[in-house]
């Protein structure tokens, strides 16, 4: 999967970290000078020394004040201003984006969708240093309900048995997350009460935070805040809760788009509105408000929109980032795009919405409210640059460059339970920091004019490149409900092969995680129509197997094949003349199976 030239980089960076003193762990860094802005809120401080021993914050100070480590390498930041890294509060991560992230200064991610164990082994690579990338912060399984199960990709028959409609299975889920070592726990909209206050209970037991999108049908933002919730992504629920005839806004909720739509906004009762604000902040509820999210295209108006998509654009044009899916930057394009097509009354109208959703979230800050940083990465914002344009959009809501800084790193710690370890600029903590040249209090925009982004006490390349490996991405099946569906449809008692080979489909791989220098495996590839004449394929080669049934092959991956860590695929391919050509062709959907590093 790899190319010689991967690897031939993979060594050369290895043996920087040995012949390089500044990239060791050993040698302290110090930044002199410069305006330590520290993320609590308070007065800027001039002058500022920061020491840096190995990953962690040693001291803060001021010049003349303290003596520097023996041999320490020194960063003059004299007329520059240091911030904590940034954070995204609300990402769906995937390995491509680290360095888009990184090098904007977004140090720490916030995957909210449930990572699951790919997501867990990513983290612990970058972690440990074995691939680039922001400090991630995950829900492994993500908690959803009924309501979002049955609207899925039309697979409500397929999913179903993930729903979670009761308080002990709420509970176990809980437990699950906890157990393979999560960061939070998720619940997604549907569950009904009692499931929210379970899960809640078990993720709080374990001193875990909770974040929820409660869209109904019987949970809404008032109803999680009162079950406990800590954080409430896309500010999800609160519409609904503040509505003046919620009559009008019944089926709110019942699709995906709802989680992302300000319009609701339109109908806001400035009473209903000013209590639950009152109840929020009483039970130190955090709001993430999706600004570029739920704006998009509109934003605060068409200047804004084409501020951004140029930004964007500058980006993505640059050549080193092509190892971006296509589908996905085709995606970010579209964006500014969405609304087009509307007439100028729905447009008018949605931006209304967005208008009185931007002041709500004011006036929950004013009154004590604590907001967080987030852009839902991956589908409405591009990775890094996105949290400016958040940040950005905080402004424009009203806010001030310092309260939109504290948001942008201080709250999401806090928020996630996370303060003692990241968050602010403080001895102790993990060194994320931001050097930027020009003064961000002043216009937060200035946080994009970068110096020099540290994170994990290493001053970070900020260079793309272009061999740039994800290592992780993704695990499982692919295209798992078409597999079903072909399944179905064709794997009938009497099927009448007379006229071709079926089409092959996979539904699992056992195991589908395996350690760099394991010796030779077998695995188990379960799915339908495999015959005696198919054909398996590791990472697009030939690979030994055996037939088991019409529904389990044992496949052979010699040593040899799984030397360097990775993400592999896995397909099966039936002879010709097949069948049905519509359904797949001759060649499965894919597998991939994970060679994780050896620590």
């Amino acid at each position: 999967m790899k190319s010689w030239i991967v690897v031939l980089v993979s060594f050369l960076f290895s043996l920087l970290l040995v012949l390089n003193p500044v990239w060791g762990q050993d040698q302290a860094l110090v930044i002199e000078g410069g305006t330590l802005i520290d993320g609590n809120g308070g007065a800027p401080v001039r002058d500022s020394v920061i020491i840096i021993r190995g990953n962690r914050i040693e001291t803060v100070s001021r010049k003349g004040q303290v003596s520097y480590p023996a041999g320490a390498r020194v960063l003059q930041a004299d007329g520059k201003f240091i911030v904590p890294g940034l954070m995204d509060a609300h990402a769906h991560y995937s390995g491509y984006m680290a360095e888009m992230y990184v090098n904007h200064g977004v140090t720490s991610v916030f995957q909210i969708g449930g990572g699951g164990r790919a997501g867990l082994m990513q983290r612990e690579a970058i972690n440990r240093g074995r691939i680039p990338g922001p400090r991630l912060f995950l829900a492994a399984v993500s908690l959803e309900g009924e309501r979002i199960i049955t609207i899925r990709r039309g697979e409500a028959g397929l999913r179903a048995g993930r729903a979670i409609r009761t308080a002990e299975q709420a509970r176990a889920a809980a437990k699950r997350n906890v157990e393979m070592g999560a960061d939070m726990v998720k619940i997604h909209r549907g569950p009904p009460l009692e499931a929210y206050r379970a899960a809640i209970e078990e993720a709080h037991r374990a001193g875990l935070p909770v974040v929820v999108q409660p869209l109904g049908p019987t949970v809404y933002a008032r109803e999680a805040v009162l079950a406990g919730a800590d954080i409430l992504e896309h500010a999800a629920g609160v519409g609904y809760s503040i509505v003046r005839d919620p009559s009008k806004w019944a089926d709110w909720g019942s699709i995906e788009q709802h989680s992302l739509d300000p319009t609701i906004y339109v109908d806001m009762d400035e009473t209903k509105a000013a209590a639950l604000i009152q109840l929020m902040v009483e039970r130190n509820v955090y709001l993430e408000p999706d600004f570029v999210c739920k704006g998009r295209g509109l934003f605060t108006g068409p200047e804004k929109a084409a501020e951004y998509e140029l930004q964007d654009h500058r980006l993505l044009i640059n050549p080193a980032l092509r190892y971006i899916p296509r589908e996905r930057v085709m995606k970010w394009r579209k964006i500014y795009h969405e609304f087009d097509d509307w007439s100028q009354a729905d447009r008018d109208r949605r931006q209304q919405g967005l208008r009185n959703y931007m002041r709500f979230i004011r006036q929950f800050a004013t009154a004590g409210g604590k907001v967080m940083v987030g852009t839902d990465v991956s589908s409405w914002a591009v990775p890094g640059i996105g949290v400016h344009h958040e940040m950005d959009m905080m402004i424009q809501a009203g806010f001030s460059p310092m309260e939109v800084i504290v948001a942008a790193t201080r709250n999401v710690a806090e928020g996630f339970r996370i303060l003692d370890r990241v968050g602010t600029i403080e001895p102790g903590k993990f060194a994320d920091l931001v050097l930027v040249n020009e003064n961000p209090l002043n216009d937060i925009n200035h946080l994009q004019n970068i110096e020099w982004v540290i994170k994990d006490g290493k001053v970070i390349d900020r260079t793309y490149h272009a061999y740039y490996d994800p290592v992780f991405a993704g695990l499982g099946v692919e295209r798992r409900g078409v597999a079903e569906k072909l399944q179905e449809q064709t794997f009938q008692k009497d099927p009448t092969w007379a006229f071709g080979w079926p089409a092959p489909s996979i539904l699992s791989i056992s195991p589908d995680v395996v350690t760099e220098g394991d010796p030779t495996v077998t695995v188990k590839v379960g799915g339908a129509h495999f015959t005696k004449h198919s054909l398996a394929r590791f990472d697009g080669k030939p690979v030994p197997s055996r037939f088991v049934s019409e529904t389990e092959l044992e496949v052979t991956i010699e040593a040899n094949r799984i030397t360097r860590p990775g993400t592999y695929r896995f397909t099966v391919t039936n002879p010709e003349p097949v069948q049905r050509s519509e359904w797949g062709g001759g060649t499965s959907n894919p597998a991939r199976l994970i060679v994780n590093f050896r620590y």
